[in-house]
């Protein structure tokens, strides 16, 4: 295979990505914060930032802690609302050539029909991460990923709201993954996104008080890659759709690793905060991989490590 560069390419249902390389919502901006410092181009798909109907504040500071090996996250999914975003970040995004992933979030089922119907509307969306499991947001979010039962109503209701791909972000912080992901799969999902954050808490012991406004939070990074290969690997081996896989990916053998497991693609996010080229260097790490064991084809590797 010596000179001839390997297929990259993935379809994450009916998303073309050149790429299995995006960005975990939330840890990403919507894309301008960091195009300064790589060629957004290069990423296969960017997912942005959680859009809601209406603006929103977020929730109380603080609203970081760090922790060994990741951090714990209380944003409340702050956002400018569906309108700004669709007349001032998708103009941006329209001069770059990859497909834009929207995280939508709601507090009713009716606003996600809602979102769903303003997106499709507006041009440059190339699909809707469906972000049924945010720990920390007081309502929606958490009612609707932790209920295999609600979720499917929410993935049901998003996909009679829109002709664009559809993917279901799932939650850690439940009884069963697989269950939950097999009642979405059945409400017509067309891929899932997994892992979203493990719901977390810290105390500070000088004052004696819990260290995040929102007292929980969301846990991120390297901490919780072991929690989420774990998930991939058991959904893939019994849902059919393909797999976003995401959770404490750093490097391209953290996302090798998600890969064989049973992702199609994945999705790089705490690292960003670290080093902004985060996506670029996993994206080139995976490339170097696959030359360097004669592997032509990014699919050959889905799933592999359930097969020996």
């Amino acid at each position: 295979m010596s000179g001839v560069k390997p297929n990259l390419s993935v379809n994450v249902g009916g998303i073309l990505m050149k790429n299995p390389v995006t960005t975990a919502s939330g840890t990403f901006g919507f894309g301008p914060e960091y195009a300064p410092y790589l060629d957004l181009n290069r990423l296969g798909a960017i997912v942005v930032k959680g859009i809601t109907l209406l603006p929103r504040t977020g929730n109380p500071t603080p609203r970081l802690a760090e922790t060994p090996a990741g951090i714990l996250n209380s944003i409340g999914l702050q956002n400018p609302g569906v309108e700004r975003f669709i007349s001032e970040t998708l103009p941006f995004l329209a001069d770059y050539d990859l497909p834009v992933i929207v995280n939508i979030a709601g507090d009713t089922v009716d606003d996600y029909a809602l979102l769903a119907e303003k997106l499709s509307r507006a041009s440059g969306v190339g699909g809707l991460e469906v972000n049924i499991s945010c720990p920390n947001v007081k309502k929606g979010g958490m009612q609707f990923g932790s209920d295999p039962t609600m979720a499917a109503e929410v993935t049901r209701t998003v996909k009679a709201s829109t002709g664009l791909p559809v993917i279901v972000k799932l939650s850690p912080n439940v009884t069963s993954i697989v269950a939950v992901a097999e009642k979405v799969a059945e409400a017509g999902a067309d891929a899932l996104s997994m892992i979203n954050t493990v719901l977390g808490m810290a105390i500070d012991i000088k004052k004696k008080r819990p260290m995040l406004g929102n007292l929980l939070g969301g846990l991120s990074g390297p901490a919780v890659k072991p929690v989420a290969v774990r998930a991939v690997w058991q959904v893939y081996r019994e849902v059919k759709l393909p797999i976003i896989g995401m959770g404490g990916i750093t490097t391209a053998e953290d996302a090798i690793e998600f890969i064989l497991a049973g992702a199609t693609a994945v999705a790089v996010g705490t690292a960003n905060f670290v080093n902004p080229r985060a996506t670029m260097d996993v994206l080139e790490g995976i490339e170097n991989y696959l030359c360097e064991n004669g592997i032509e084809d990014i699919s050959e590797l889905t799933g592999l490590a359930q097969k020996s």
